[in-house]
């Protein structure tokens, strides 16, 4: 087994990788499912409107896509740091089995956000989801630009989250809808 270390992204690192790393990889990891139960009020949000990010839950038999990142051995505490600060509204480091395409598989760690910290949000109607997405900004930019990047680089891999098509389709739609809207003239 390689002393370097393998992260796992299913959010926001499948498309800002900010750590140096030499190889990616597309894969998944077993028995958990992405939602947007996470409140973000350090990067898509504020404290007084937290925006939504993914996390993770428990569902066994259910498979979780994402990309792998390995990061050679001499970089790893230095991306440990980075990541632990990235991650610090709510999430911890998970070890976890990585599984790739051609059945391989290795040991690596990956963040989640677990119900005992103050930010999380937990489940909620899609359309409460999709209206505190739709008015969420924070220091990393809009939470619609996050749904919409997460939505894209899952069909960048080819695979399908039933629950992230599902609140993108409805953001999109609200986005059009409210772009349509006649304006009031101005008196």
């Amino acid at each position: 087994m390689s002393p370097d270390l393998w992260v796992f992204g299913y959010g926001s690192i499948m498309w800002r990788p900010d750590f140096p790393y030499v190889e990616e990889r597309p894969a998944y990891i077993r028995d958990w499912s992405r939602r947007f139960w996470q409140g973000s009020t350090d990067h898509r949000g504020v404290p007084e409107r937290p925006g939504r990010v993914v996390t993770l839950i428990s569902r066994p038999g259910e498979l979780c896509s994402g990309r792998a990142y390995r990061v050679e051995d001499r970089h790893r505490c230095g991306v440990l740091s980075q990541l632990d600060h990235r991650e610090k509204g709510g999430y911890d480091r998970l070890a976890t089995d990585i599984f790739f395409s051609d059945r391989n598989s290795t040991r690596g760690i990956t963040y989640l956000a677990t119900p005992d910290n103050e930010d999380y949000l937990g489940s909620a109607p899609s359309s409460e989801i999709v209206r505190q997405i739709l008015t969420a900004h924070g220091p990393s930019g809009s939470n619609v630009e996050y749904v919409v990047k997460l939505h894209e680089s899952l069909q960048d891999l080819n695979t399908a989250d039933q629950h992230v098509e599902e609140i993108a389709v409805a953001v999109r739609l609200s986005l059009a809808i409210r772009n349509r809207a006649p304006r009031q003239p101005d008196r």
